[in-house]
């Protein structure tokens, strides 16, 4: 038995303190490169009904598109990278491919086309690329890394000829694939890959006001809590994922179900609003959803603090920026801001066992 919890697997938990007024605060980039999102969660303590704004904001999450047996070879295109890659951030991910059992692909905004593939299918692509992180000593997983915006990919290049190649006639690869583009006013992807099946989705909103909610008190400075005064950050990061996947906190230590209850200090609020949006949902717009929750203590309100709760997808891979990402056991990759009333925030970033430190 003690031999089995030894081998329990490990995961990171990276939390920091800062202030969005900060000129090296870094919130901006640890929301830009964390670029495959599946869910969004804001909790507004003492909240009824959304603010309009933070209301409407959700509601323009934006639209992204799953496009069927859409073949790989499409992204390494001239016509693509220069209608899509080149004028705005572009996001590609394959649909309903396990991480660490299939073949996976995926476009970076940054023009990285990422392939995850396994020995048999890296050895058919001829393609260089490097062995998995996780894959033990014997590699059976290597990732590919073609940057879209290289100048040697040109067309009339060796290099081109030789992806092209290789992904088309060699060892083509078609997966479903979620696409999304923060560039709205210029070629739709719905027409440009109108050839193959393509269907517009929206994200699922769901929204609900918790009642005489316990909820942690919080002191802005202490990010690692005073016990008569705040709750830790590790504390609120548990507690924020309870109350967000509904998991009820008024527990007793006797309780045969659970024991787990809300961390101390903590005070009992009327209401909150939980809001919750599932999808593909790009950086850009959380990033509007972040500034609007900043601008919600332009007024007074009767409490100090909102958070967001970002999860990646288990099987995206990468986690952040170019980090590669493994599933193990649970695939997570996730982040949350603690937004305060005086423009300070906590940031947490958590990974399991196959990826690297958060950033």
């Amino acid at each position: 038995m003690l031999r089995g919890l030894q081998s329990c697997p490990r995961h990171l938990l990276v939390c920091e303190k800062s202030s969005f007024l900060q000129e090296k605060s870094r919130h901006s980039a640890h929301v830009e490169t964390h670029y495959y999102n599946c869910s969004v969660s804001v909790l507004l303590p003492e909240c009824g009904p959304l603010p309009e704004r933070i209301k409407n904001t959700i509601g323009n999450i934006g639209t992204y598109y799953l496009v069927k047996n859409l073949p790989v070879y499409e992204f390494v295109k001239e016509e693509f990278i220069n209608t899509f890659i080149k004028k705005g951030s572009f996001y590609a991910l394959s649909y309903h491919t396990r991480i660490d059992q299939d073949n996976t692909a995926a476009v970076l905004p940054s023009g990285k086309l990422i392939i995850s593939a396994d020995k048999d299918t890296y050895e058919e692509l001829g393609l260089q690329g490097k062995p998995s992180l996780y894959s033990g000593k014997k590699a059976m997983r290597y990732i590919v890394n073609i940057d879209l915006t290289d100048e040697a990919l040109a067309p009339d290049g060796k290099k081109y000829q030789r992806v092209n190649w290789s992904l088309s006639e060699k060892k083509p690869l078609t997966f479903d694939f979620l696409l999304a583009w923060d560039n709205t006013e210029a070629t739709s992807i719905m027409s440009y890959f109108s050839k193959y099946k393509v269907k517009a989705c929206h994200s699922k909103i769901t929204s609900s006001i918790l009642r005489d909610l316990h909820c942690p008190v919080l002191k802005s400075g202490e990010l690692h809590g005073q016990p008569e005064e705040s709750c830790s950050s590790e504390e609120l990061f548990e507690w924020l994922g309870a109350v967000s996947n509904n998991i009820d906190c008024n527990n007793s230590s006797s309780s045969f179900i659970s024991t787990y209850c809300c961390p101390h200090p903590n005070t009992i609020v009327g209401q909150a609003n939980l809001c919750t949006i599932t999808g593909f949902i790009i950086p850009e717009k959380i990033q509007q959803l972040l500034q609007q929750l900043r601008e919600y203590f332009d007024e007074p309100k009767l409490t100090q603090w909102v958070s967001l709760m970002v999860h990646g997808f288990a099987d995206s891979p990468v986690s952040w920026s170019e980090n590669e990402h493994g599933f193990h056991k649970g695939g997570e990759n996730l982040y949350s801001f603690v937004i305060f009333n005086n423009e300070d925030y906590w940031l947490h970033k958590a990974v399991g066992t196959n990826d690297g430190c958060p950033p």
